[in-house]
Parts: structure tokens; sequence; C-alpha cells
């Protein structure tokens, strides 16, 4: 399970590095392989390839003859692509997914059990500043 916050930079190719502390948590049936599309918030989802077959599989269930099914089933496959880590253990992120998220120079980057969010640090700040909840609030309404 990925965890944790790390502060990188992305390169003038679009790269970002995979923490090392997110490496080791990285399942070998992964084979370095990672799946990048768009979180649903401006962030980019990834996940290692094993991850992502979990996701698939789950598309698979849903109704295809069903609106939100298959528009949600658009939304994220449309934007997704695969890439292996280099021997730098950096991906290549995508100037599509770049824009989307709004990232510039800086990036955050967050394991979030399954999956790595990158975000554009000041979005993500204004995301946790915009709740109307504090965190004792979510964590007794979410752990009851």
């Amino acid at each position: 399970m990925f965890r944790g916050q790390f502060t990188y930079s992305i390169d003038a190719k679009g790269r970002i590095s995979i923490p090392a502390k997110l490496r080791k948590q990285i399942s070998p049936d992964a084979n370095d392989s990672f799946v990048m599309t768009r979180g649903v918030l401006t962030c980019i989802d990834i996940y290692p390839l094993n991850e992502w077959m979990q996701i698939e599989e789950k598309l698979l269930k849903l109704n295809q003859f069903q609106p939100d099914d298959v528009r949600f089933i658009r939304m994220i496959t449309q934007y997704a692509i695969e890439d292996t880590m280099d021997s730098q253990s950096r991906i290549l992120i995508p100037q599509n997914l770049i824009e989307y998220a709004k990232i510039e120079k800086e990036v955050l980057i967050l394991g979030v059990l399954k999956k790595i969010e990158v975000w554009n640090p000041k979005i993500y700040e204004d995301y946790l500043s915009q709740s109307p909840e504090t965190f004792e609030q979510i964590a007794a309404k979410v752990m009851n």
C-alpha cells in the first residue's frame, strides 16, 4: 500500500521520479509499469499495472447500456496511458494530463493506498482548505 507525501519536480520532458519509499511498495506483478489517467479531482492518478488491471475488471462489469456507466468508462479510459519506469525510476506524464492537473514545475506526490496521486501543490492546498468539515469530523463519519 502506498502512503506519504513527497515534493518533487517535473522535468522539461514531463518526467517525474517515483519516490523510493513508494517504489518499495510496487508489486513485482506490475513489472515496473504504470497506467496514468485523470483523477476525479484536478490531479493525475497513477496505478501500478497490476492494480489498473483490477480497475479494468470492475469497468468490464459495468452496464454497457447505462449512460452513466458508459460515460464513466469513456472518461477514465480515454486519458489512460501506460508507461514503464526508466533506469532512473522516472515515468513520462503525457502533456494532456499535465495540463489537466495544472502541473507546473513542482509536484506533490501522494501515496493513496493502491494508487499514487500527482498534484499541483497549490491546488492540493486549496482543496484541503476548502473542506467545510474538520479532519476530526470527517474521521468520525467515515471510521464509525
